[in-house]
């Protein structure tokens, strides 16, 4: 079951690289983790928790440990659109050209990027159903894999998937 796992992965990276994209510019960072990346990840997040105080990493890295795959989708280096609208909450795009390190990823990003982003993080959970395989998407296994160097990315998210008799990832303890 762990090689099927592991293929509906990489197929959730090709419907994430093949999502519409704002100008058709693609910006995504894509990969899939199996194995010992995998439990070092979850086991990376527990200790997050730890050391930051912050809620759930325990128990979202308990997930991600118990999980066969991770795929991680991020952005790199993206570029504003060009459009001045303000949704990204500054007056032009010009605001953007020199994004600086965060507490935990790099911004700010254009808001239509980050669009494209969620679009391509959409279309890889739905092949991930339409192949019954059980996932959750994830911010805290984005923050820690970024911190990790599992991925070049300014920010993550991460979809670790799981194939059982039951979803590990809901009914979960708050």
């Amino acid at each position: 079951m762990e090689k099927t796992v592991a293929l509906v992965a990489e197929l959730m990276a090709l419907s994430a690289r093949t999502a519409p994209k704002s100008r058709g510019e693609d910006y995504l960072v894509l990969r899939v983790l199996t194995g010992e990346e995998v439990v070092r990840l979850g086991e990376a997040m527990i200790d997050y928790g730890k050391k930051t105080g912050k809620k759930n990493f325990d128990r979202d890295g308990d997930n991600v440990k118990r999980s066969t795959a991770v795929l991680l989708i991020g952005l790199k280096d993206a570029k504003p659109l060009g459009l001045n609208c303000g949704a990204c909450g500054w007056d032009s795009c010009q605001a953007l050209s020199s994004p600086q390190e965060g507490p935990e990823f790099k911004g700010p990003h254009c808001f239509w990027r980050a669009v494209d982003l969620g679009i391509a993080v959409g279309s890889a959970v739905k092949t991930a159903s339409l192949h019954n395989v059980d996932n959750r998407i994830m911010y805290r296994a984005g923050v820690v894999a970024r911190q990790l160097g599992l991925i070049e990315a300014d920010v993550v998210l991460a979809v670790p998937l799981s194939a059982s008799g039951k979803n590990i990832y809901f009914d979960r303890k708050e």
